[in-house]
């Protein structure tokens, strides 16, 4: 027998969902079974399933451990100390900008996952939950029923600020407010050429899922979705070729320099690749952008500084009103700093 605790994760939702989740494997008809003949009983008594859980409700299962195990998919599931075994994953290695009972904002560096894409992966997920297991904040049992997870999702090779929940609530009042659009995105990016007006730009962007590469078009196209950017230019600068540098076939003999622009883009709507090709299809591509970009002035940045990839970073994250575990997050804006290859380009080309 075994006896389970409702919690703040589990609660609000139906007892069959829990106990699908609990355990993932079992068929439906399986609980359904095993709540009529009182073998799972909620507070001691016979359940339906379509019950909603309580905080402090208790949940009996009247099973053995090897039938829980069997359809809880043990292996599986282990996604703290077990899993990452061999990983080499250092909870301290997170950058964390703030951090409360119920959320926790980091500054992920580019080369780093937000999620996984294959099985296989280590993503930022895997140190978040790493962290909140040594640090005592989450129990392997727990991961079960509720993972911890970020709410937004960056570009493998974009830095900056990834806010997630370590409650259930707070994961989806984080999750709401990135869909709604409340809370407000601001990056920080180097693009080619001079910018020195401020602009609000909007485009049909449509995905091929084979490239993972997108496209963005000024009128509308059949399965193409309506993307908004805003930007304004903070300063502009350039880059100079070194006295005595040999010829190269991407300098012009009347090319000396290459002018850049350091700027803040408000990212209105959240769509893939969104900033890096919309910039790139109004002729200012980023800094490192190998996909959307300037090969050539890429491949000058990549020389220079062993660039490889967008001078992107998502730095400030504007909270709107917030009520419930999130009150204490109201209004509040949160920034993280520049990466230090990011911050040290800046400042060779005179934008910092």
């Amino acid at each position: 027998m075994k006896e389970l605790t409702i919690g703040n994760n589990e609660a609000g939702q139906r007892l069959d969902k829990f106990l699908g989740k609990y355990m993932k494997q079992a068929p439906k008809s399986f609980f359904y079974k095993m709540l009529r003949k009182k073998n799972i009983t909620l507070n001691g008594k016979k359940a339906t399933g379509k019950e909603i859980l309580s905080l402090g409700d208790r949940v009996k299962l009247f099973l053995s451990d090897e039938t829980i195990d069997k359809f809880s998919d043990v292996d599986a599931k282990q996604d703290g100390r077990d899993r990452t075994k061999g990983m080499n994953l250092d909870a301290g290695k997170l950058d964390i900008i703030y951090e409360d009972a119920h959320t926790i904002f980091i500054n992920k560096p580019a080369g780093m996952l937000s999620q996984k894409a294959k099985p296989e992966d280590v993503s930022l997920v895997e140190y978040l939950i790493a962290y909140l297991l040594d640090s005592g904040q989450l129990r392997q049992e727990e991961l079960r029923t509720f993972r911890p997870s970020v709410c937004n999702r960056l570009d493998r090779n974009t830095s900056g600020l990834v806010a997630a929940g370590k409650t259930l609530t707070a994961l989806q009042d984080l999750s709401a407010m990135f869909r709604e659009r409340s809370m407000k995105k601001y990056y920080l990016c180097l693009v080619k050429g001079t910018v020195r007006q401020a602009r609000y730009i909007e485009g049909y962007l449509v995905k091929d899922e084979k490239t993972n590469r997108v496209s963005v078009s000024r009128e509308p196209v059949k399965g193409a979705a309506l993307v908004a950017t805003e930007y304004r230019p903070l300063r502009q600068g350039r880059i100079f070729r070194k006295n005595g540098e040999a010829d190269r076939s991407e300098w012009r003999a009347a090319e000396k320099t290459i002018d850049i622009t350091l700027m803040e883009v408000h990212l209105i709507t959240g769509k893939t690749h969104q900033i890096r090709a919309h910039l790139a299809s109004s002729g200012h591509p980023l800094i490192g952008d190998y996909k959307y970009g300037d090969r050539q002035v890429n491949d000058i940045f990549c020389r220079k500084y062993g660039l490889k990839s967008q001078l992107l970073h998502s730095y400030r994250l504007c909270m709107p009103f917030c009520r419930g575990e999130l009150e204490s997050l109201s209004g509040m804006e949160i920034t993280a700093p520049l990466p230090e290859l990011f911050e040290t380009i800046c400042r060779d080309c005179g934008v910092m």
